[in-house]
C-alpha cells in the first residue's frame, strides 16, 4: 500500500495551545492498514514517529523531526448489547465533543458529563479523561491499538488500561509505543444522571436527559474556560494535587474555605486552580503566557511563544504554589516526544 507523506508541515493550527511547529514529515492514515504501511516505512527509513490527535493535551516543540502520525479514520457506529446496554465502536480520528452529543442526543448515557472537552477520541484514554465527577474508564470497554515497532494489532480491555486520575498504561509502560485506533463504549439507554459537581443539578430539571446535562456542561465550561480557537489553551494545565489526609488537614486549619474531595484511601483531593489563585496568580501575564483571569488552572497563549517559554512560566506558576503551600502541582499536558 502506497503511503502519502507531507513534508514541512506547520502545526500551528494542529494543537489547541497555537504554539509554533513544523512537522518533518506527516501522514495521515485513513485505516489501519494505511498505518501499518506507514509504521513499516517508518521503521525501513528509522524515522522517529509522534502520534499526534486534536492536539488538545500537547505541548509541542518548534519542530518535530522524523514521521508525524495524524489518524484520520473518523467513523463510529453503534450496536444492541444485552438489556439497557449499547455499545459503541469510535474510530481514532472522530472528534470527542461531536461524538458525545451525538450520543447524548440519541439518548445514551455514560459521556455526558464529558462534554466540550477538546481532542480527538484517540487521543481520550491516554490521560483518562474527566470531568464533573465523570472519568472515560467508567465508560470504556476496550481500546483497539497497533504497536510502532512490528504493526501488530491488540485490543485492551478496559482492566489492563490502568486507568488513574488523568492517568493510564499509554501514559506509562505504553508511552510512545503504540497508537490508538478504535476505541468501544458501554453506554446505557437507562436515565443515570450525574449532577453532583458545581451547579449542574440547578440547571437542569428534576428528569434530564442527556442532552440536557451534556448543554448544562457545555454552558458551564464556556462560562469558565477560553475558547481554544480565539485564545490558545490545553485546558487544565495541572492536575488537582491528591494528598494524605493529614497534609489537608493541616492547610484546612489555616485555610478554612479551601475546597477538598475525600478520595479512596484516606487520601484528599484538592482543587490547583485554588491554590494558583490563592497565590495571586489568576490573570497573572508574563511574555506571551498567562493564567487565565476566571479559571486560574488554565494556562493561555496570547500568541508568538514557544514550548520553552510556556514550561518556564508554568514552572514559576507551580513553583509560587509549593512556596505557599508545599504542594507540588503535576503538569498535565504532554510534551511531545516525553515517554518515547
Amino acid at each position: 500500500m502506497s503511503v502519502a507523506i507531507r513534508t514541512e508541515v506547520d502545526l500551528a493550527q494542529a494543537n489547541t495551545l497555537g504554539l509554533p511547529c513544523i512537522a518533518e514529515r506527516l501522514v495521515r492514515p485513513g485505516s489501519t492498514a494505511a498505518l501499518q504501511a506507514a509504521l513499516a516505512l517508518a521503521r525501513a527509513e528509522d524515522w522517529p514517529t509522534l502520534v499526534l490527535g486534536g492536539g488538545s493535551n500537547l505541548i509541542l516543540p518548534e519542530r518535530l523531526s522524523g514521521l508525524v502520525i495524524r489518524p484520520a479514520m473518523d467513523a463510529w457506529w453503534q450496536e444492541e448489547a444485552e438489556g439497557d446496554t449499547v455499545r459503541v465502536h469510535v474510530e481514532a480520528g472522530v472528534v470527542w465533543h461531536d461524538l458525545v452529543m451525538a450520543l447524548a442526543a440519541r439518548g445514551l448515557w455514560g459521556l455526558e458529563n464529558l462534554a466540550l472537552i477538546p481532542g480527538h477520541c484517540g487521543a481520550a484514554p491516554i490521560q483518562n479523561i474527566g470531568a464533573y465527577g465523570v472519568e472515560l474508564g467508567e465508560a470504556l470497554e476496550a481500546v483497539h491499538l497497533v504497536y510502532l515497532d512490528d504493526g501488530r494489532e491488540v485490543v485492551l480491555g478496559a482492566e489492563d488500561c490502568a486507568f488513574g486520575y488523568r492517568d493510564s498504561i499509554f501514559k506509562g509502560s505504553l508511552a510512545g509505543r503504540v497508537v490508538i485506533t478504535r476505541l468501544v463504549l458501554r453506554l446505557s439507554r437507562r436515565a443515570a444522571p450525574r449532577l453532583a459537581y458545581g451547579d449542574l443539578a440547578n440547571r437542569v430539571g428534576p428528569a434530564p436527559t442527556p442532552l440536557a446535562v451534556a448543554e448544562a456542561v457545555c454552558a458551564v465550561r464556556r462560562e469558565k474556560l477560553p475558547d481554544p480557537a480565539r485564545l490558545g489553551n490545553a485546558g487544565s494545565f495541572f492536575k488537582n494535587p491528591v494528598v494524605a489526609s493529614e497534609q489537608a488537614e493541616a492547610l484546612l486549619r489555616e485555610h478554612p474555605d479551601m475546597p477538598w474531595f475525600p478520595q479512596p484511601a484516606g487520601r484528599v483531593k484538592l482543587a490547583a486552580g485554588w491554590l494558583i489563585d490563592r497565590c495571586g496568580l489568576k490573570g497573572w501575564r508574563h511574555g506571551h503566557f498567562g493564567v487565565h483571569d476566571r479559571q486560574a488552572l488554565v494556562l493561555v497563549h496570547h500568541g508568538g511563544g514557544s514550548a520553552t517559554e510556556l514550561l518556564a512560566f508554568a514552572e514559576r506558576v507551580a513553583g509560587a504554589v509549593e512556596d505557599r503551600f508545599g504542594i507540588v502541582l503535576e503538569r498535565e499536558p504532554r510534551l511531545a516526544g516525553e515517554g518515547a
